[in-house]
């Protein structure tokens, strides 16, 4: 594990491969590359590692849909619309333990208030694999709800992975 909020490139990477994976519109070729990308990424840094990625994301992802939307008419306000219904939309994904739910509103609010979601995280310890999960799950809806505001399937995805391929990481 890094410390002071940083995550390792590739665990970056393989948190939004599992998102890929979860993803159904994602073809059965990608889905393989991604899961082997995970798996490497686990088998060189960890599964801990992988899960701070995904914390990251969801920082990152809460951000943006945040900076997005702000002012303007339909504004999503982070406490009062997007928090809840992401956490509303948690109990669809059958493996997703409610106990989990604390800690990941925990991250969704201090991505909301601007920190590092990260280095939040870190401060209670490693992530176990139940809360990693649904971490996994939130990234999942938070770039469903990406996708929905922008009208366009995809759209976070194909953005993803061109920042991905900027900065070195085969997609």
């Amino acid at each position: 594990m890094t410390s002071d909020g940083v995550v390792v490139d590739e665990a970056i990477r393989a948190a939004w491969d599992s998102y890929r994976v979860l993803e159904k519109r994602t073809s059965a070729k990608d889905r393989q590359e991604a899961q082997r990308r995970v798996k490497a990424a686990v088998d060189a840094y960890g599964r801990e590692e992988v899960s701070r990625g995904t914390v990251f994301l969801v920082g990152v992802l809460t951000g943006y849909l945040i900076a997005e939307q702000s002012g303007g008419e339909g504004r999503l306000d982070p406490l009062s619309d997007l928090i809840p219904a992401v956490i509303r939309r948690l109990p669809t994904f059958e493996m997703a333990d409610p106990a989990q739910v604390p800690m990941v509103t925990g991250v969704l609010m201090a991505a909301a208030m601007g920190m590092d979601t990260v280095a939040w995280r870190d401060r209670f310890g490693q992530i176990p694999p139940e809360e990693a999960l649904v971490h996994g799950f939130v990234l999942w809806l938070l770039a469903d709800l990406f996708d929905s505001l922008t009208g366009r399937r995809g759209a976070i995805d194909q953005m993803m992975r061109e920042t991905f391929d900027l900065h070195g990481h085969r997609t």
